[in-house]
């Protein structure tokens, strides 16, 4: 279990996590990891396996299953100067931690006149495909990202998977990371990081001049294979990957509109009240004069997510939908 998957050819988005765990527990006694399950279990989704038989029960430690408690407990220890990391099972359950991250994590700081950092780093799953009902399949990262005094990243590559997790660390706010279900299994080649990471800006994932496909997380796949079909039909499709929520990099979507003036926003979460409104309300105050067309959102059913595996994929964002919200913009 010891092996630095950074050597490998191939890794999945699970061991990348994995690694960057392994790294941030070896590089600093400071950091510890704990949740329910994240020990003995090796994590609700497999992240933490075998890292409880390399670091011993002081650094990753199985807790109780009360989400407020533990996060509250995190919060303590990054004011004592430790630096935790805290895995909650899926974003559903972290509404059982809110008042901690809302009322202590992100207003401390604030609060205490700088007094009172909170370097705390929170994991957690968010999002549908996997048929886990509606309880366990949700995505409220837009949510988080309406608070300020926190910085919420979703990793969407193998590479953010792998290197997000030290930055985080080195944050002296807290940082929420929502990690997509659907992304757990995906693999390919890992590549060594050329600069550290820089969690203040967007990645254009796929340049294009026609449109601008604007999305995050578990969505990602899903307008970068709408961009192939886009292509095969004579659309250029710019695809961009927001990656963090908070800050959000107003500058990369605003320079993206200018050269395609169109955009589509992707986004899992339900339509109203969404992050992808955000988005689209920024870009019709910065770029309105830039645009063509309206800006089109795609965005998940308004409904309580269902488990039947028909019903899932029709209340999702599909490439499809995503294909046919460029052709009405672009048409």
């Amino acid at each position: 279990m010891g092996a630095d998957t950074t050597q490998h050819s191939k890794t999945t988005y699970r061991e990348a996590m994995r690694e960057a765990l392994r790294e941030a527990l070896r590089s600093d006694d400071r950091v510890f990891l704990m949740g329910e399950d994240v020990g003995r279990y090796g994590g609700c989704f497999g992240v933490s396996l075998g890292l409880l038989e390399e670091f011993g029960p002081e650094r990753v430690r199985d807790t109780p299953l009360s989400e407020s408690a533990f996060v509250g407990a995190g919060i303590g220890a990054a004011l004592a100067g430790l630096r935790p990391i805290v895995e909650i099972m899926t974003v559903n359950f972290s509404l059982l931690a809110l008042d901690q991250i809302l009322n202590n994590a992100a207003t401390l700081l604030h609060m205490s006149g700088g007094q009172l950092p909170v370097p705390l780093v929170i994991r957690m799953t968010t999002g549908a495909g996997r048929q886990l009902g509606a309880q366990h399949s949700h995505s409220l990262e837009g949510w988080y990202a309406h608070i300020p005094g926190i910085r919420v990243l979703t990793p969407a590559t193998l590479e953010d998977a792998r290197h997000m997790l030290a930055a985080a660390l080195a944050d002296p706010d807290p940082v929420l990371i929502f990690e997509h279900g659907s992304l757990y299994n995906f693999s390919g080649e890992l590549l060594p990081p050329s600069e550290p990471v820089n969690l203040d800006h967007a990645a254009i994932r796929r340049p294009g001049t026609d449109i601008s496909l604007v999305t995050y997380g578990g969505s990602l796949p899903k307008a970068l294979a709408a961009a192939d079909e886009l292509a095969a039909e004579g659309i250029s499709a710019e695809v961009i990957d927001l990656r963090t929520l908070r800050p959000l990099d107003d500058a990369a979507i605003t320079a993206s509109v200018a050269r395609t003036h169109r955009a589509v926003v992707v986004d899992e979460a339900w339509r109203t009240g969404s992050f992808a409104a955000e988005v689209s309300a920024r870009i019709t105050e910065e770029s309105f004069y830039d645009l063509d067309a309206p800006v089109e959102r795609v965005c998940s059913a308004e409904v309580p997510m269902p488990y039947a595996r028909q019903l899932e994929e029709a209340a999702l964002p599909q490439t499809a939908d995503i294909v046919a919200a460029t052709h009405r913009a672009v048409d």
